[in-house]
């Protein structure tokens, strides 16, 4: 197995936000397809997706398809990247200890007594009743995989050569079942909880600046929550009630606009479109239309993941959208979910619809010329630029070899 990126060579802040980003990119990138497929499924199958809009009721067909959606989010696609990401430290073995280590902080929040909710709002805080109300895990992914395969990549290294022959075998799956289990039981009780405790200290945050009217600087929080996908935690937890709150009293909110407004994804998208590493250019398109018509915002988390600096564009272009909305006194009558610009449309009260759509629009617009800005126009192509077109290259020599020996055949 190739390495997705190579070594990012010298030291200093510079170098190691390059390391940083290379290894982001390596656990995510390859499980792109994962995030596409549940965008498209979400988007359509929902309760408020497109079928059901288009059908005027929830089908029963639609209902049975949706029910995968959660799965994908909440199981699979933190299991993919706490897998890609030990393999990248140790191959196959890391991958597997790594995925794991993830299951035990997967479940902490629903079978550690101890780890209950905060309180938001002044509302009494409930605990999960299942993993499925829990919400993706995929920042624990991000640290128990790589660390479980390093842990199991040390023991291997200490007893290299140690071991009497025909016992190899044995020892090495005895070993990997031991630190993957122990890992386990420390995302349960470790990991599982500081990881927990952080989307909920996020939520708690984002709330107070909603209380101190400091509306704009709420993106400050919300962005790069919402990269590491606790944007449905803040959105329903925090923003959603207090929507309905001042929606019953003047028919429509500002904090229904907050998380929902697609306008930074989009100018993220726009830019690395335009100026992202050649071999992810390809891959926008359909992020775009996923994102800004479907309303996934969870499909260009990656993309800031791959180019972690992206986060300040998505931070201003988000503060721009929210302070445009406070000057002009703007809101939408409901949620809008998914938060696409066709549900924007659908949930705008009529002499607000134009003021919304420039709001998306500006958004868009400023995340667009700062993560322009921040990618250097496409000229200055860092280590990860140059390790994923590496990676590009060798895939599509590996197809036309494959291809050629068919051929031959």
């Amino acid at each position: 197995m190739s390495d997705y990126t190579p070594a990012v060579t010298g030291t200093g802040a510079r170098a190691a936000i390059q390391r940083f980003g290379a290894f982001l990119a390596g656990m995510v990138m390859p499980n792109l397809g994962a995030f596409i497929a549940f965008g498209l499924i979400t988007a359509l199958f929902i309760p408020d997706g497109w079928v059901n809009k288009i059908a005027g009721t929830q089908t029963d067909v639609s209902t049975q398809i949706s029910s995968v959606v959660g799965p994908l989010i909440v199981i699979l696609i933190p299991l993919l990247i706490a897998f890609t990401g030990g393999s990248r430290v140790y191959g196959h073995r890391g991958g597997v200890v790594g995925a794991v280590a993830l299951v035990g902080a997967m479940l902490a929040p629903v079978a550690v007594p101890w780890l209950t909710p905060l309180s938001l709002n002044g509302e009494e805080a409930t605990r999960p009743a299942s993993i499925a109300e829990i919400g993706p895990t995929i920042l624990a992914a991000f640290v128990l995989g790589p660390l479980t395969a390093w842990l199991l990549k040390k023991w291997d290294n200490a007893i290299a050569g140690k071991v009497k022959g025909g016992f190899e075998m044995l020892v090495d799956n005895f070993a990997a079942g031991i630190i993957g289990g122990a890992m386990a039981v420390v995302g349960l009780y470790i990991v599982g909880p500081i990881t927990y405790y952080i989307t909920q200290g996020l939520g708690w945050l984002a709330n107070a600046l909603v209380q101190t009217q400091l509306l704009p600087l709420v993106s400050l929080v919300v962005e790069p929550a919402k990269v590491l996908f606790l944007n449905n935690a803040i959105n329903h937890g925090v923003f959603t009630p207090l929507g309905a709150a001042e929606a019953a009293e003047a028919g429509k909110s500002i904090f229904f606009m907050i998380e929902s407004n697609p306008g930074p994804g989009l100018g993220i998208l726009t830019a690395m479109l335009l100026f992202g590493p050649r071999a992810v250019r390809p891959t926008v398109p359909a992020a775009m239309v996923v994102h800004f018509l479907g309303g996934i915002h969870e499909i260009y988390f990656p993309y800031v993941l791959m180019k972690p600096i992206l986060v300040i564009a998505a931070i201003v272009g988000g503060a721009t959208g929210v302070l445009w909305e406070s000057i002009f006194h703007l809101g939408l009558v409901g949620p809008a979910s998914p938060g696409s610009v066709i549900a924007w449309a659908i949930v705008s009260p009529p002499d607000n619809l134009a003021l919304n759509m420039i709001g998306i629009v500006l958004a868009a617009g400023v995340t667009f010329v700062i993560g322009m800005l921040l990618l250097g126009f496409g000229r200055k192509e860092s280590a990860v630029d140059a390790a994923i077109d590496l990676e590009a290259a060798k895939e599509k020599s590996a197809e036309n070899k494959a291809a050629s020996k068919g051929a031959a055949a």
